[in-house]
């Protein structure tokens, strides 16, 4: 009985393995009198996915070499390290073509579906790869860089082919196409360097001394050890607002992290505080005052109620 079920298992197998070389050489379709097999499809897509990874491997190891070896910065060295991605992808392309003898013109099929995919929905990913390769060459965003757009802030970790990668301050990573980049109003902090101007708005109530408010506004700021000395700090005067008498104070720092563009407002606002409080200079908040064209009579009287017995 055994000896017979595995005779029956012996045959479906030998049967299979007979089929394989078959299945391997169906031919697909032909062009130009070329015939491309399901075996020539797999080895391609096997090797193209394979040759991926390992030029990634060695963009990434080319990248540290340039950073490591020119003086150049690090942006500049990830746009070197993607071009040569992009180059080499090209190249294995066209040498998987030419070893599985697949002729160049089976583009001219594909190129036909590709338009026909590209008028129906693929726009936008060929306007954020198109969008990505300007942002790598004219560079108006480089990795590092910390920015704003369209209230998020964050500092770029990494521009791909298709979305670029920005950390935000809560350590999240958002994904923004590259397209918006060109489209849109961005505020880049370190765009030509790292230096930026920060300032600090209080108002205090009107009677404040307002030359000792701007001693002392300058004090609070050239205390912090991150203000740079040059340019120098300066207040100005802004506006006598409904409420208070409001003054906004102006320095420079040298933004290394993305939390410094909060945390060294917050620390002068907290000085402030100290240094107001020490002096009797209060902080004004909304108040309504009242006053009346006419005297008021006020009459006091007092009610008197008895009982019923």
């Amino acid at each position: 009985m055994w000896k017979a079920l595995w005779y029956q298992i012996d045959l479906i197998i030998t049967d299979l393995w007979s089929k394989i070389p078959g299945i391997w050489n169906w031919v697909l379709f032909k062009i130009d009198k070329n015939t491309i097999t399901l075996g020539q499809l797999v080895v391609g897509i096997t090797l193209l996915i394979a040759g991926y990874f390992v030029l990634r491997q060695l963009t990434r190891h080319l990248e540290k070499l340039i950073l490591r070896r020119l003086d150049v910065q690090e942006s500049v060295g990830h746009a070197i390290s993607t071009f040569i991605l992009y180059f080499l992808m090209v190249v294995l392309c066209l040498f998987t073509l030419r070893l599985l003898n697949i002729p160049i013109t089976i583009f001219t099929v594909i190129g036909g579906a590709l338009a026909v995919g590209i008028g129906f929905g693929s726009q936008n990913i060929m306007n954020n790869f198109i969008s990505g390769l300007i942002l790598i060459l004219e560079q108006p965003v480089r990795a590092g860089d910390i920015l704003e757009i369209e209230g998020l802030t964050g500092e770029v970790e990494r521009i791909g082919a298709r979305a670029t990668i920005i950390k935000s301050i809560d350590n999240t990573q958002i994904v923004v196409p590259n397209s918006s980049f060109l489209e849109k109003n961005i505020l880049n902090w370190t765009l030509s360097d790292s230096v930026v101007r920060r300032r600090v708005n209080v108002g205090v109530i009107y009677g404040s001394p307002t030359r000792k408010v701007e001693e002392l506004l300058l004090k609070a700021v050239k205390e912090h050890k991150m203000v740079l000395k040059t340019p120098n700090p300066i207040v100005f005067f802004k506006e006598f607002g409904n409420h208070s008498l409001n003054f906004s104070v102006s320095f420079w720092v040298k933004v290394q992290h993305i939390i410094e563009l909060k945390r060294i407002p917050s620390d002068i606002r907290f000085r402030v505080d100290e240094l107001f409080r020490e002096n009797n200079i209060i902080i004004a908040f909304p108040q309504q005052d009242m006053h009346f064209r006419t005297p008021l009579q006020v009459e006091v009287t007092k009610n008197t109620s008895s009982s019923l017995s």
